[in-house]
Formats: C-alpha cells, sequence, structure tokens
C-alpha cells in the first residue's frame, strides 16, 4: 500500500473519530445512527494510522506530499 493521506488530512479524520466517540459516550447520539458513526470513527483512526484510503485510491486523489 501507497500512503495517499497527508498529515492535515490523518489528524482531521482523527478528531472527527474523537468528537464522534464524545457524543456517543455523552448519549448525544444513540441507535442506529450511534453505531453507524461509530464504525465511520473506526475507519477513521485505522486510515489515519497506515496513511492509506481506498477511496482516495478510487478518485484518484493524494494529499500525501511527494518527496524528491
Amino acid at each position: 500500500m501507497k500512503k495517499n493521506m497527508g498529515g492535515a488530512d490523518r489528524v482531521i479524520r482523527i478528531i472527527l473519530a474523537l468528537v464522534v466517540g464524545a457524543l456517543y459516550y455523552f448519549n448525544v447520539i444513540t441507535g442506529t445512527l450511534a453505531y453507524v458513526l461509530l464504525a465511520f470513527a473506526a475507519i477513521f483512526v485505522l486510515t489515519s494510522f497506515v496513511s492509506f484510503c481506498p477511496l482516495y485510491t478510487l478518485f484518484g486523489i493524494n494529499t500525501c506530499k511527494v518527496k524528491n
């Protein structure tokens, strides 16, 4: 897997995952919506740690800076 996520993108995804986790913890979101958002949050965290997003590959997006 070639990295295709930059640092800012990774930080934004982790922050969004933390926000969703906090909303769930404080019972702001519940039910099916909560589980769907938690699944997206888990995917965001996973893709942030590996610096690779499969959807970026499909759409040809690359936010990672290329080193020359």
